[in-house]
């Protein structure tokens, strides 16, 4: 026992000089390294400085924070609406006009030229006629600006930064006001877009996808009259008044638990007028319309469905001829293999198509109607080929409406006659200011009886091509006014011309084309028209031909199999 406890405490002991010693050592190299003078000041001069930097940034952090209480800062990317109506904002201000290093620009920022203007242009009648651009002032980039807005002072950046792997250049405006409140930067957000939306009043919008995947605002194009859009009766009338109902719907389609979109499928002949109709329909919802280009380079199912996710509440989403997205047939029970230019099957032992389209037809289906898709919008699909798409593609909740658009009808030929030739009323109340006179309606058929079909009370005799001639010119020039006729007058032509225009034979684009060709010349346009229609005959009948003998001049499977 007495050796057990004389153990423990010899134990203890040996590990305490070791202690003691490490402490001692430690201390002791502090001292030696204190017995330098210099090093001592070093340290007081670290700390010192150490405290004055610290009191240094945090007296900067509450300089800035005190200033940053009196300024408002707004940032505004290129690829926001938001962005657009800023940079009108700016290039209409007096102040610009003063600034002493501006950009001089011609864009337009999607509106019509007159909706920016160097001051003083707009009072140039000659240069305002010369030039289809109009000239405005822009914020340099990289340089700030000063400008009071309602007594308010205002700094405006414009900063142009390289992104991408081409180094492609991104825009951003920023604007710092001098204020507490955000009222004044409300008041400037909806003047700008006050009068954003005034220019445009007239106008739709035009949005594409770029590269990036982005969707921006390429053109402002002038609202179409639904009027001006020739069809066959009720038409027009059913499309407009579903796409508004569906607009005013959405508590119904939320009641109900039905997904909030709608969608329409025009098929037809080419030049039928598919495209044109929905322009209208966007200018008389007053919705913009953004173009899916389903054959555009690099576009693949996520991209696509990322592309319709990003569409706003409220627009029209346009595909134009989906069945020309994908090299071979929209229909998934088709026979595999190549596809021609005209949506058949190439024939055996030609060379295979070269597919640039990475796009399905699962992803465009997932894109159209799957989780990710976009509520609220209005889709319009054209196409030409309605039996090459796939049933899927086509159902109810994709394609709601389905709706053909055949050749032109008499009806349409009469109308579109009518149309060409029928003063409007701006043009009237012009003839009425300067005193001209318009043929009334029971003059009109003396003038035709004493008519030979190719005079008018406004045409030359230089304008006179004798019946037994054929014009040797195509088009017509603008330099002549067409004859001032009355309605029965026009309406009677009219009826003559349709006579002469087959039944679903011609498109409506073709009509139109051959009436431009006789823009002032009505009399003409009706006695010539039969002949135009032999030499269309004439025409498809030649095309006809050439592609059957096309078809049959290529080799078959077993003289490929054979050369090879």
């Amino acid at each position: 026992m007495g050796g057990v406890n004389n153990t423990v405490p010899g134990s203890s002991n040996s590990t305490a000089p070791t202690s003691l010693g490490s402490v001692t050592d430690f201390s002791s190299l502090i001292a030696f390294f204190f017995t330098f003078g210099a090093l001592r000041d070093w340290i007081k001069i670290f700390l010192f400085g150490g405290a004055l930097e610290s009191l240094r940034r945090l007296g900067l952090y509450l300089y800035r924070t005190f200033i940053d209480s009196f300024w408002i800062t707004a940032h505004f990317d290129e690829d926001d609406p938001s962005y657009n109506w800023i940079m009108l904002f700016l290039s209409k201000q007096p102040a610009w006009a003063k600034a002493r290093e501006v950009e001089v620009s011609t864009r337009s920022f999607g509106l019509n030229s007159s909706a920016i203007m160097v001051p003083g242009e707009e009072d140039d009648k000659e240069l305002s006629l010369l030039a289809s651009r109009k000239l405005a002032y822009l914020p340099s980039p990289s340089m700030s600006y000063s400008m009071w807005y309602r007594g308010r002072y205002m700094a405006v950046t414009r900063v142009q930064t390289q992104t991408g792997y081409y180094g492609q250049k991104q825009e951003t405006l920023q604007i710092s006001i001098f204020a507490r409140s955000h009222r004044v930067l409300n008041e400037l957000l909806l003047a700008a877009k006050k009068q954003y939306m005034s220019a445009s009043e007239h106008n739709i919008s035009i949005y594409v996808s770029d590269s990036s995947n982005s969707w921006r605002h390429v053109a402002s194009r002038p609202k179409r009259n639904i009027n001006s859009i020739i069809l066959d009766p009720g038409i027009s009338e059913l499309l407009v008044d579903d796409a508004r109902d569906f607009l005013e719907s959405k508590a119904w389609y939320s009641a109900r638990g039905i997904p909030f979109r709608r969608g329409y499928l025009l098929y037809g002949a080419p030049g039928s007028g598919k495209t044109s109709i929905i322009s209208s329909i966007a200018g008389e919802l007053g919705l913009d319309v953004y173009i899916i280009s389903l054959s555009r380079a690099g576009l693949d199912d996520s991209a696509l469905s990322e592309l319709i996710s990003e569409l706003p509440e409220k627009c029209i989403a346009l595909m134009e001829d989906i069945d020309a997205a994908f090299t071979q047939s929209l229909n998934r029970d088709a026979v595999s293999g190549p596809a021609s230019e005209d949506g058949k099957p190439a024939p055996p032992g030609a060379p295979p198509v070269p597919s640039t389209s990475r796009l399905s037809l699962s992803g465009l289906l997932n894109a159209l109607d799957g989780v990710a898709a976009q509520e609220g919008r209005i889709l319009y699909a054209t196409t030409n080929k309605y039996t090459a798409l796939d049933p899927a593609l086509c159902r109810p909740g994709r394609m709601d409406i389905h709706l053909e658009f055949k050749l032109a009808s008499k009806y349409q030929a009469e109308k579109l006659f009518s149309s060409f030739y029928l003063p409007t009323e701006e043009e009237k109340k012009v003839e009425k200011d300067s005193g001209a006179t318009v043929d009334d309606a029971e003059e009109g058929e003396e003038v035709e009886e004493k008519d030979s079909g190719y005079n008018s009370s406004a045409s030359s005799e230089t304008d006179l091509i004798p019946p037994s001639e054929k014009p040797t010119f195509f088009g017509t020039s603008h330099r002549k006014q067409a004859p001032k006729l009355g309605k029965k007058q026009v309406a009677k032509l009219a009826a003559r011309f349709a006579e002469n225009v087959p039944e679903r034979e011609v498109s409506m684009a073709a009509l139109q084309g051959y009436l431009m060709t006789y823009k002032v010349r009505p009399y003409e346009a009706v006695n010539a028209v039969k002949d135009w229609v032999e030499s269309e005959r004439e025409a498809r009948l030649k095309k006809a031909q050439a592609a059957a003998a096309d078809s049959q001049t290529a080799p078959s499977t077993e003289e490929v199999k054979a050369d090879s």
